[in-house]
């Protein structure tokens, strides 16, 4: 492997009608970066006028989520009483805690002028002692997150520290997460304070101290190595990690947690309608799978 890079993970698509998602974490090869144990990118895509997204009630566990969208918009609803919309460079942060059900669909606004959708989700695993928090939802907005300008890059940061600045957003364990967009022959260098670190294109091209970074697939860095991102067409590319964990966590659908028996109890309790519903979208939600495309591996 190179010198720099520890693993490269390349993703499973799944489409999901009108658009596809790009599964990087969880995978065979690696389960975790930091605290990261979901990375999806949906899209880039267009949807038909009237269409949208509707993704239906459905619970978590221990775990939180990270929604950041390069364009488009998506209401968020959840068993709390939240209601927000997210919007490109804003971030949602679901924590589960000991349980939450949530649901995201298109704005009606979206759904008239045929919705886009491009953007990435990710999950936290919580350390242990923040596994059974109670539920939270925060909201940053684009404006109050740092932006780092320079060499024809521009980067803001999500979570954590990086480039000298920090983000507002809640972390449980050291977590970093950083959007970086590079112009055509701009560069940045990639912070390396971080226990575990990886590099997704999401769009356009980048290279690694000239090593080519193949789009759709995370690069996990070796551990203290620097280096200078740089694109020659221009290119999106997501810098995520943080703390490493020492403990595992197992993942089954939508459910995190460092034990497998909590993960059975959760199962246990949606099937039996036990979770809270979503005020204003009562009416739907997901059923529990027989097999689910979301697994840890042992």
């Amino acid at each position: 492997m190179d010198d720099m890079v520890l693993q490269t993970i390349t993703p499973t698509s799944h489409d999901l009608g009108g658009f596809r998602v790009h599964r990087t974490l969880p995978s065979r090869p690696r389960t975790m970066v930091g605290p990261f144990i979901f990375f999806d990118q949906m899209g880039p895509a267009h949807l038909e006028v009237g269409s949208g997204i509707d993704v239906r009630p459905h619970p978590h566990i221990n775990l939180a989520t990270v929604t950041y969208l390069f364009a488009g918009a998506i209401d968020h609803r959840d068993s709390i009483g939240t209601f927000a919309t997210i919007e490109p460079g804003a971030v949602n942060l679901m924590t589960a805690g000991h349980g939450i059900a949530h649901s995201e669909r298109s704005p009606e606004g979206e759904r008239t002028k045929g919705p886009e959708l491009s953007g990435i989700q990710t999950w936290l695993a919580l350390p242990e002692a923040a596994e059974e928090m109670d539920p939270a939802f925060e909201h940053v907005g684009a404006q109050t997150l740092p932006v780092i300008e320079g060499s024809g890059a521009r980067a803001r940061i999500i979570m954590g520290s990086l480039w000298g600045a920090s983000a507002p957003t809640t972390t449980y364990a050291q977590t970093i997460y950083g959007d970086i967009a590079l112009e055509a022959g701009g560069s940045i260098p990639i912070d390396a304070n971080a226990d575990e670190r990886a590099l997704y294109v999401a769009m356009g091209d980048a290279t690694l101290d000239g090593m080519t970074l193949e789009p759709l697939t995370l690069y996990i860095l070796k551990p203290g190595i620097t280096a200078t991102l740089r694109s020659q067409s221009g290119g999106r590319i997501m810098l995520c990690g943080g703390e490493a964990f020492t403990t595992p966590r197992h993942v089954w659908w939508n459910f995190v947690s460092s034990r497998r028996d909590r993960i059975d109890e959760a199962k246990r309790a949606w099937k039996a309608g036990e979770f809270p519903k979503v005020p204003g979208d009562e009416k739907e939600w997901i059923p529990i799978p027989e097999i689910p495309k979301t697994v840890s591996y042992p």
